[in-house]
């Protein structure tokens, strides 16, 4: 292989997505402080451009202008250019994407292309995908460089003077103080209901139009105003039929992999139809959470298949041999996107029996007009193709055996193709969100391989990304890095306290609660409440994140007081609990004005106003498994149950008192502020669970 003709400082990474560019003639430096002092020694402004490796149109920005000699010498004579994965660094792309959406007063987007101070960092233009040559109505890349650099060369003093009020802006939600005498209500879960139910698609399912997104947060919460028993009579059915229609239309779309399992990104159409190609972690972790819970709470046979089948791709395609979660699939392969998932009829009848592909052809749409740019399909399953009544003449268990069959044959072709690229980085936060999605599915689904894979990515980054009493944020190439995120812990610890509930062990909650000390150490905002993105000893920059509102994640700030919550009234400790009630009393005036985007605090909120119900069981042998399973069997998502053994030694406070007795198992129950006392018959546990797990939100 001939050497390559350029490489920059983007070798020395381990993130795959900086390493594509390694051999641009772009001069790309990571972040850090060698670049930044370069650009403030030369007085150059800073090419800032953040992606990540699963991106199709960082790809094709890569493809056209980085890779062009031309546009790279422009890029390199008028500029720092630097390079972020921002899967790697979040913080950097939360600063920044806030400070596009304040300028351009739009959200931004990947590829993100922002124009820095070469002193400060501070933005003074952005855009996300700019073309090579003009088309999509935009100018090209080249003329852009050269009007940003003469901008700057001759504004660079106005420059500042405009930074100042962009800087009080990224700054704003951060400062705002909590409100100590306010009365935390339902309102705001009321409010964010109808907003909801307002923006619902009632043909497609979803919600708004396209691009549409799955948007599991939103779902969660639909689901438990309708499942959970916060409310009943039409304004719950309208829940119900909201995440159950979104559910189903999601399960039969584009937007699920037919063949192999697990979620796209978001489809580009309001019908589900086509996605982008990539997967996320991230999305399939609540996912798979989310359809194993409307399994069991509306007992749609469909949910418990999808979730299935995306718990199995997790473990076949997205786990790493020594346990931890890969990051992403990419959505090209062999410089196309989408080409690994896309079929044409004469490919089918190459590979099917006849009988097969009569039925195949007609389940997946193969038999309607192409659906992928006019010349090939993306399989979805057509309304039509529900029908009971194709082929007439073949009885229904004999075309789901054919159907079945010929699924296996496809996915088996499949498999023989290219396939996307995989970002092999394992990223702890990520990592959390799929523990808590394969913890929660395998006691949905009683699949205790869910559970075991989790315990797997658990131990792995208990071994590899925690170090000296911190976590780190990425491995890769057997290396550890980057002082971890808001996200890492918050995520983590939810995963964990999900996963104990699959199986007791005693190092696991340990674990939780050196991560809870961290988090309230190191991140608390001790004037305002909440809690800051990054931690008290992290790198300074232009603002210090401290988020109310979701995004492609769950807010961490949510997560972190549903999690407090549940460990202060697990454990007893106090320092959680006040936590957890500063972070809402600083959220309040957010969720009062934009309850919808927050829907990860709404559920801390909830938590908060009727406190989780804690069961702990304390036994052994087969009756502790059979109480335990009973216990998890319903959706309660309000619910904690731990079956611990008589034996273990747990660690000085509350959960210590929840002593084994002489039975073969003692069950100790609290929630609505009380506690019962030791409960050693089921029947008699069994009295106090449903009013205990229905919400007082009516």
């Amino acid at each position: 292989m001939a050497e390559p003709r350029y490489t920059n400082r983007l070798l020395e990474e381990t993130s795959p997505y900086l390493r594509q560019h390694a051999h641009n003639p772009v001069a790309w430096q990571p972040w850090g402080l060698e670049a930044l002092a370069q650009a403030r020694r030369e007085e150059k402004p800073i090419l800032l451009s953040i992606g990540y490796s699963a991106c199709h149109w960082c790809h094709v920005m890569a493809h056209e202008s980085f890779e062009d000699e031309a546009t790279a010498q422009v890029m390199n004579d008028l500029f720092i250019n630097i390079k972020v994965d921002r899967e790697e660094r979040p913080d950097l792309d939360k600063i920044y994407q806030t400070a596009f959406q304040l300028m351009n007063r739009r959200a931004g987007g990947w590829p993100l292309t922002m124009f820095l101070m070469h002193d400060d960092q501070m933005p003074f233009v952005g855009g996300t995908y700019f073309p090579k040559e003009p088309r999509y109505g935009m100018p090209a890349f080249t003329h852009v460089l050269q009007r940003v650099s003469e901008y700057y060369q001759q504004h660079r003093e106005a420059l500042r003077d405009q930074n100042h009020a962009l800087l009080a802006a990224l700054n704003f939600e951060a400062t705002v103080s909590a409100d100590s005498q306010a009365v935390l209500h339902d309102a705001p879960l009321k409010m964010a209901r109808d907003q909801l139910l307002r923006s619902f698609d009632a043909v497609n399912g979803g919600f708004g139009g396209a691009p549409k997104f799955p948007h599991p947060t939103h779902l969660e919460r639909l689901l438990r105003h309708w499942a959970a028993g916060i409310e009943c009579g039409a304004v719950g059915r309208q829940c119900e039929v909201a995440a159950v229609t979104t559910l189903r239309k999601m399960a039969y779309g584009g937007v699920y992999d037919q063949l192999g399992g697990g979620f796209y990104r978001y489809s580009v159409d309001a019908q589900w139809q086509i996605p982008h190609f990539e997967k996320m972690l991230y999305d399939n972790g609540p996912l798979l959470a989310l359809y194993a819970q409307a399994w069991r709470a509306s007992g749609d046979p469909l949910f418990r298949v999808v979730a299935e089948a995306t718990g199995e791709w997790v473990m076949r395609d997205m786990q790493a041999p020594e346990g931890g979660y890969y990051a992403t699939l990419d959505a090209d392969s062999e410089g196309e996107e989408g080409k690994f998932y896309l079929w044409t009829p004469p490919q089918l009848q190459a590979l099917l029996a006849e009988e097969e592909y009569a039925v195949a052809a007609h389940y997946y749409g193969l038999d309607q007009p192409a659906n992928f740019e006019q010349h090939a399909w993306h399989l979805r399953v057509p309304a039509e193709s529900l029908e009971p009544s194709f082929p007439a003449d073949t009885p229904a268990v004999l075309r789901m055996e054919r159907l079945a069959g010929a699924r296996q044959k496809m996915l088996a072709a499949r498999s023989q193709r290219i396939c996307p690229g995989r970002d092999e980085k394992i990223l702890t936060a990520w990592n959390g969100l799929m523990i808590q999605g394969m913890a929660i599915a395998s006691r949905h689904l009683g699949r205790a391989d869910f559970a075991a894979s989790a315990e797997r990515a658990l131990d792995f980054i208990h071994a590899h990304l925690w170090r000296d009493g911190r976590l780190l944020a990425v491995h890769k190439d057997q290396q550890s890095r980057l002082s971890a995120y808001l996200d890492d812990y918050a995520f983590l610890i939810a995963g964990i306290l999900d996963l104990l509930q699959c199986r007791w062990r005693q190092g696991d909650l340990d674990f939780a609660l050196a991560l809870a000390d961290v988090l309230l150490e190191q991140f608390e905002d001790q004037v305002a409440g909440g809690f800051y993105f990054t931690a008290d000893d992290h790198e300074r920059l232009i603002q210090r994140p401290k988020a109310a509102h979701d995004d492609a994640l769950p807010a961490s700030n949510g997560i972190a007081v549903q999690s407090l919550l549940k460990l202060g009234h697990l454990t007893g400790r106090t320092a959680y609990l006040d936590a957890a009630e500063r972070a809402l009393r600083w959220a309040w005036p957010t969720l009062g004005q934009m309850p919808a985007a927050c829907n990860a605090l709404l559920t801390g909120l909830e938590d908060y106003l009727t406190p989780v119900q804690i069961i702990v069981l304390r036994g052994r042998g087969p009756a502790l498994a059979e109480w335990r399973a009973r216990c998890i069997r319903p959706y309660a998502p309000r619910r904690l149950t731990l079956a611990i053994p008589s034996d273990a030694t747990l660690p000085p406070g509350l959960l210590a008192e929840r002593r084994a007795g002489d039975a073969p198992v003692t069950a100790y129950l609290c929630g609505k502020m009380e506690c019962l006392p030791p409960i050693t018959a089921f029947d008699e546990l069994v009295e106090h669970l449903v009013p205990l797990e229905m919400g007082d939100l009516d």
